[in-house]
């Protein structure tokens, strides 16, 4: 006690108490990158997430009055589809994670994953391939941005890369099937490519590690239809409203590494 007190003296009486330091990120200590890197456990729940869809799918294809989509009209007679978060639901940026120095740019991940392989995240490859057997059209909706890289073609190279990626870890895709963030005058905010597809299918599943992937107004960002920043209170009433629907409809997969919830600590 007394050590411990005669520190804190000195640092007053030096000035250090005053001054301001940034913490630093050790990503090799944090449990929620080491979780998903290293436990079982999180192949299990991931596993599990997308077996128990899979085995929901029968019931939602015969239901056709049946929509993932709260509010939205349903139309029995369109062909059913499934709409899947990328990062963290279908591949893994764990390594990333471990590697990249901050503060985090889509120019680092970009650059990161030219010459790194795509990790599928247990379990979406098998659902994926159920779902079109059973005649379901995947949507692979993510907020990676659509804009110029430096030294990149094209005024998208994002949508190409993730094409590839999918691809890479057994999943044919196409850009139709690709939805990014400010595509075609879409925001970060979901909902707006959620019922752009659903103009054309019955969407019966939404996945995602985010509570983004299923409703929106989940940040303090201002964004979409939202007109007051999200608070810890707004986002659990989002939970409670659709207890109906989790593991009914919408299936959320772990994501301790990165999110919206990391503004609500």
């Amino acid at each position: 006690m007394i050590s411990r007190l005669f520190i804190l003296v000195f640092a007053m009486v030096t000035g250090a108490a005053c001054t301001t330091q940034a913490p630093t990120h050790s990503p090799e200590n944090d449990l929620g990158i080491l979780w998903v890197k290293h436990s079982a456990e999180y192949q299990a729940i991931t596993t599990q997430v997308y077996q128990s869809a899979e085995a929901d799918l029968p019931a939602f294809i015969a239901d056709t009055n049946w929509s993932a989509m709260p509010g939205h009209p349903v139309d029995p007679s369109l062909p059913p589809a499934v709409v899947i978060d990328v990062d963290e639901t279908v591949v893994s940026n764990v390594e990333f994670q471990l590697a990249f120095e901050r503060p985090f740019t889509n120019r680092k991940m970009y650059d990161f994953f030219q010459d790194h392989d795509a990790i599928p995240v247990a379990g979406v490859v098998d659902f994926v391939a159920a779902a079109r057997a059973a005649g379901v059209t995947p949507f692979f909706v993510t907020n990676r941005p659509c804009e110029p890289i430096a030294g990149e073609p094209g005024d998208c190279p994002q949508k190409d890369w993730t094409i590839r990626e999918l691809r890479s870890i057994g999943i044919e895709t196409d850009a139709e099937h690709v939805l990014l963030a400010d595509e075609q005058g879409w925001d970060r905010a979901k909902i707006g490519r959620r019922e752009h597809i659903a103009e054309n299918y019955r969407v019966i599943m939404l996945f995602g590690d985010d509570l983004g992937d299923f409703s929106p107004c989940v940040r303090k960002t201002l964004y979409g239809p939202c007109t007051e920043p999200a608070t810890g209170q707004s986002r659990q009433a989002i939970i409670d409203e659709n207890r109906h629907l989790w593991g009914n409809g919408w299936y959320i997969l772990p994501g301790p590494m990165h999110g919206s919830w990391t503004s609500f600590q």
